[in-house]
């Protein structure tokens, strides 16, 4: 018997734990092989940290080589798949072509940013997704606090100093609790400069897919801050002076931060197999109909919720390390090692770190908020980063004591992190 070689297309929450454990269940007696763009794992719940100068990106970065030991990493995007002679075929980054066999194969893929057809949006706003973004936003909004300092017409100091945040989701929220922060610490010593952050959601709540309590919590400390929190509202046009709100308001600003939510990566379209929702159809064992050897798992798949029957499982982080899971001791089943079970899980309580001595949590669905919730949430994310714990525990530590660097490093221009405008989606009516 040929020895088994799993393919794992991803190295998100979902895929990277799928990896890690297909390592440790097969003991060496299998070729595990990762396929992703870059060489790490990112921890994207810390992301907003990145942008307000409280963490350094690689704090959020896991070393897939590190972290994976006995697990071949391939740098690469994935670009085709051929089931039938099981194959995945992927471009480098130097755009050179490749293909690799599999046994089997998980499809992890994620997500990416969702769109909604609104004029001028993938030509001025800020997308959200990854290590690049979070730093172009730091210099971004440092530029602009700068620029605005040096500049003697108020209108445009008004623009420069206005930050609108579109989506009060949980990247959304964080961004936005985080960057008000942020750009108090940039003027602490500029009493003529007055940040202004609105946060803008068709819902008619903050958190609206989370816990009403969290929501409530965290709506109450934006406002808190000054932050405008405006429901039922959303962009109608984006343009380079400002943003034309659904309202009839005009809102000049020269930052517009996306975060209105994320859509299954468009590679699952390529596949010819049934979706739901944009997602790949799998059944309670995380497998695709007829084709046993095909796992998927993560924002990528449709996952029954057996907790909530009808309905599939959200697209968090949440279920997406223990899918993983469940696919590496359902994979190592099919080779006789133990019992493939369906996947079930409870919802254990959510986490939104608000910045400062404020967060929101309700861990077992006991509701927290203030300095216990903010507690309950740094050791939340400490548990659950697979490394780089002691460097992100000494950020903290150094961001309590000693003010924020404000200075722009200018590694990452503005045309390097376009606004994927891919199959935009159509607005919900």
């Amino acid at each position: 018997m040929a020895r088994p070689r799993i393919v794992v297309v991803g190295a998100g929450f979902a895929g990277f734990t799928a990896a890690r454990k297909l390592a440790r269940l097969s003991g060496g007696s299998a070729d595990i092989v990762v396929i992703n763009p870059t060489d790490y794992f990112l921890y994207l719940p810390l992301l907003p940290e990145v942008s307000a100068g409280i963490l350094e990106p690689r704090r959020v970065t896991v070393s897939l080589i590190g972290a994976l030991p006995g697990v071949e990493v391939i740098l690469g995007e994935v670009d085709s798949f051929d089931l039938e002679a099981r194959t995945v075929g992927y471009v480098d980054p130097d755009g050179g072509k490749g293909t690799v066999g599999y046994h089997r194969l998980v499809i992890a893929a994620g997500s990416v940013n969702k769109l909604l057809p609104v004029p001028g949006v993938t030509e001025y706003a800020h997308g959200y997704r990854g290590i690049p973004e979070a730093l172009f936003l730091r210099d971004h909004i440092t530029r602009q606090i700068e620029m605005a300092g040096t500049s003697s017409d108020p209108a445009e100091r008004r623009a420069r100093t206005t930050f609108v945040v579109v989506g009060a989701g949980y990247t959304g929220t964080e961004v936005a609790a985080q960057g008000v922060l942020y750009t108090d610490a940039l003027t602490s010593h500029r009493p003529d400069l007055h940040p202004e952050w609105l946060l803008l959601d068709t819902a008619d709540k903050v958190l609206p897919s989370l816990d009403q309590r969290l929501g409530a919590a965290s709506d109450r400390v934006l406002r808190e801050r000054g932050v405008e929190v405006r429901l039922g509202t959303s962009v109608r046009e984006a343009t380079a002076n400002g943003v034309h709100l659904s309202d009839g308001d005009f809102v000049p600003t020269r930052s517009l931060i996306w975060c209105v939510g994320v859509r299954p990566d468009p590679l699952i379209n390529s596949l010819g197999l049934a979706t739901k929702q944009g997602r790949l159809v799998v059944d309670e064992f995380l497998n695709v109909p007829q084709h046993p050897e095909v796992f998927a798992c993560g924002d990528a798949a449709a996952v029954p919720d057996l907790t909530r029957p009808g309905e599939i499982t959200g697209m968090t982080a949440q279920h997406a390390t223990r899918q993983g899971t469940t696919v590496a001791k359902n994979i190592a089943a099919s080779y006789g090692r133990g019992k493939r079970r369906p996947y079930r899980h409870h919802d254990l309580g959510f986490v939104v770190d608000l910045g400062g001595l404020d967060a929101a949590a309700n861990p077992l669905g006991v509701p927290l908020s203030g300095f216990p919730a903010k507690a309950v949430t740094r050791g939340y994310h400490l548990l659950s980063m697979p490394g780089n714990r002691v460097r992100v525990t000494a950020d903290w530590l150094l961001d309590a004591v000693l003010p924020r660097q404000g200075v722009q490093l200018g590694l990452v221009p503005g045309s390097a992190v376009p606004l994927d405008s891919a199959s935009p989606e159509t607005e919900s009516p």
